[in-house]
């Protein structure tokens, strides 16, 4: 059983301003990190105070439907320069379980560190193309990206295409075609390192500080040529009843690969998202996460917010969406916390 936590974490913003306090979570003392056998069952013991908020749960006002120009441009925030990895940090951002803020936290972790000062590409992986929406980037049918590279065997440098989020932030984008390519792989040979051996191809000209994969809820070809790719792997854990089912599969598949096909990769971060504090499970779920990933775990939570949800919708992360909002102001301080831990681990 772990401590309960003290305090809200996240407090109720103030309307006039839209500013809004973000604490963090420290993890409880005394608890060793495990991989195995995840707990799918929470027994709520821990009471969160009423009063505390997410933020901005509240649906948009209709002056803010009618005229989404107005919302679509606000001023990007400041971002004070991040320290960059020595190495290319190449990190797969996967969950078995949909519906985490995967690709959320994939997009806007990616423009936080770009914002910072870093060099970052985003390969999306999902057929859906939520990510290359999310950056501004064009998905239609038609548009070459992340099938051609697997496929046809296009070089990457001929196909990322700039994002609007920052000039430093690069995107190769999927298409439906994306969805017929799990089984076009099939008879491929070495269909596994296709993605590794075009992403090392790119880097010997186009050096970056950070790649991220954006996969689909799935562990098929197309997140198994992510896993060999790459050298570290972010989960996002939804702070939720079940959010921990998938898990332990995704530890086996990680686990294969790392024997088999890729030695150098590891679980280096676990980020809590969707957290609202006015429940008591997600209190619950956050003891639970720590209590098995104790130093992946990021100290902060994001929040469940409606801004996060409706930036896609403009095109926009929500640190251009909404820069003064609680969940813009989570992701660059987990943004800031990767980029910490990436440079003094690797220094």
């Amino acid at each position: 059983m772990t401590e309960p936590l003290t305090d809200p974490v996240v407090a109720p913003d103030n309307e006039a301003s839209g500013q809004a306090d973000i604490a963090t979570l420290a993890p409880p003392d005394g608890m060793a990190a495990t991989v195995a056998d995840v707990p799918v069952q929470h027994e709520v013991t821990h009471p969160v105070p009423a009063e505390a908020s997410t933020d901005d749960l509240e649906p948009p006002t209709p002056e803010a439907q009618a005229e989404p120009e107005a919302e679509s441009a606000p001023a990007r925030p400041l971002i004070e320069p991040l320290p960059a990895p020595p190495d290319t940090r190449i990190m797969v951002v996967a969950n078995q379980k949909g519906g985490v803020g995967k690709t959320t936290t994939t997009v806007n972790i990616a423009a936080a560190l770009a914002m910072g000062g870093l060099s970052v590409l985003v390969i999306d992986l999902d057929p859906q193309g939520n990510a290359s929406t999310a950056l501004g980037v064009e998905h239609s049918t038609g548009t070459r990206g992340t099938y051609e590279v697997l496929l046809d065997g296009d070089a990457i440098e001929d196909l990322v295409v700039v994002s609007q989020e920052a000039p430093n932030l690069r995107v190769l984008p999927a298409t439906v075609d994306l969805a017929a390519a799990e089984v076009e792989l099939v008879s491929v040979v070495a269909r596994e390192g296709r993605l590794n051996k075009a992403l090392r191809t790119y880097l010997k000209d186009h050096p970056a500080d950070y790649v991220f994969f954006d996969c689909p809820p799935s562990l098929g070809l197309l997140t198994l040529n992510a896993l060999v790719a790459a050298n570290e792997i972010l989960i996002p854990i939804q702070c939720e009843y079940y959010a921990l089912e998938g898990v332990s599969q995704l530890m086996q598949t990680i686990n294969l690969v790392k024997g088999e096909l890729n030695d150098e990769l590891d679980l280096s971060t676990v980020l809590l998202t969707m957290f609202d504090a006015r429940t008591k499970l997600a209190a619950q779920v956050v003891d639970e996460v720590r209590a098995h990933f104790t130093e992946q775990t990021l100290p902060m939570v994001i929040p469940r917010s409606v801004r996060i949800s409706e930036a896609p919708s403009y095109g926009q992360t929500v640190l251009t969406y909404q820069p003064e909002s609680t969940g813009a102001e989570s992701y660059l301080a987990a943004a800031r916390e990767i980029a910490r831990r990436g440079a003094k681990e690797n220094s």
